[in-house]
């Protein structure tokens, strides 16, 4: 008889099964813990925000949504308003920003990085009163690391930043840029305990209206910082936390900083401190090239043809009268006819002269360049032994 071939063995059924059941279980308990913590969330953010609103600072959302299953959470927030309080008795509003909505992101395994975008347009009132600055940008992002109460760094980036004044239905343009970035992180300590903060700001094609000519043209700036002599983070007045700095022995450091102009180039370092009553000293180590090019926009001739104000020779140059530059210039004009208006025509020239011999020659950036300390004492501002300007107390 031929050899007999045994049957093959047929292997359990059930076998075939585990591996997809072990994927739906997984499944199932990923989404249960996924559900769970999205019911969190709310819990969460309402613990946190009554805690922030003991410190002063509170959040509301008209309508707060969760979703981004199954990987991550993606929290919006409409009609969403921040509003800072005093810390007095009365604890009143010092100012309150809306805007339409917010969208925080947070990825399940990295849950102490959290992204958000913001919805323009913002509004900030004063003190309880209606609308005073309309903000508007086309891309707004930020990202904090670290815990929410406790955060390492943040960021903040904006693309057509804008910003005006409203009064009514009536809204004047006040300042704007292509481009800006605003970067924080805590050097030393903690948001709770005497914190060093150092920061860097960004702003490509920004211009300011209605404070001076100079600053309407577009500008590019670059600035790095170290602040040193805050308590915390707590909200408090101005003058008190500029108080609170300069009891600490702190200052600001500017670590580097570039500003450019068009033609004009400046970079600056040095470091800035409050004075016992409240006043700006320290010195920056300025290195400017095309100053020239800025002497036209500050108006000079301008402003000798229509009279000096009293008080601006005060400030740029003690002991000097009005009347003294008006009868310098009436007897130049009966010297020689005409010369007095020569001479006020060409104060500029005169001026770009009198800043480049300032100082030492220097090269930026391969152009000719001055170097010279920019002074702060008790807060006078001097460019190198010229006094240009006076800065008020701060408490």
């Amino acid at each position: 008889m031929p050899d007999m071939i045994p049957a093959p063995r047929r292997r359990p059924l059930w076998r075939l099964f585990i591996l997809p059941a072990l994927v739906v279980v997984a499944a199932v308990a990923w989404s249960a813990f996924w559900f769970y913590a999205a019911s969190e969330v709310g819990v969460r953010a309402d613990a946190w925000a009554a805690q922030e609103a003991k410190a002063g600072r509170v959040y509301a959302c008209g309508k707060r949504e969760v979703a981004g299953f199954p990987f991550r959470f993606e929290v919006s927030c409409s009609d969403a308003s921040v509003s800072l309080f005093s810390q007095t008795a009365d604890a009143k509003a010092l100012f309150t920003a809306r805007l339409s909505e917010i969208l925080v992101i947070a990825q399940i395994y990295q849950p102490k990085l959290l992204i958000a975008e913001f919805k323009a347009p913002a509004t900030i009132s004063d003190r309880g009163q209606p609308p005073s600055m309309k903000v508007n940008w086309t891309v707004g992002r930020s990202s904090v690391s670290g815990l929410p109460d406790i955060p390492q760094r943040a960021s903040i980036v904006f693309d057509n930043p804008s910003i005006d004044r409203v009064n009514g239905p009536v809204a004047t343009p006040l300042a704007k840029a292509g481009h800006l970035e605003l970067h924080g992180r805590i050097a030393e300590g903690s948001a709770r305990d005497n914190p060093v903060i150092e920061t860097v700001l960004q702003i490509v094609a920004g211009s300011v209206q209605e404070f001076h000519p100079l600053l309407a043209a577009p500008f590019d700036i670059d600035v790095q910082t170290r602040l040193t002599g805050l308590k915390d983070f707590r909200p408090k007045p101005w003058p008190e936390r500029f108080r609170e700095i300069q009891a600490a022995g702190g200052h600001v450091e500017i670590v580097r900083s570039r500003l450019q102009q068009g033609d004009l180039i400046s970079v600056a370092a040095g470091t800035l401190s409050l004075n016992a009553q409240g006043r700006i000293d320290g010195e920056l180590q300025m290195t400017v090239a095309g100053i020239e090019k800025v002497i036209p926009a500050l108006g000079i001739e301008k402003m000798l043809e229509e009279g000096v104000p009293q008080a601006t020779l005060d400030r740029v140059a003690p002991g000097v009268k009005t009347q003294d530059l008006n009868n310098l210039f009436g007897a130049l004009d009966r010297a020689i006819p005409g010369l007095g208006k020569v001479v006020k025509q060409n104060a500029g020239t005169a001026a770009a002269a009198g800043i480049n011999a300032l100082g030492k020659e220097a090269e930026l950036e391969g152009k000719k360049a001055r170097a010279f300390p920019l002074r702060f004492a008790d807060g006078a501002v001097f460019l190198g032994p010229v006094k240009v300007g006076q800065v008020p107390p701060l408490f």
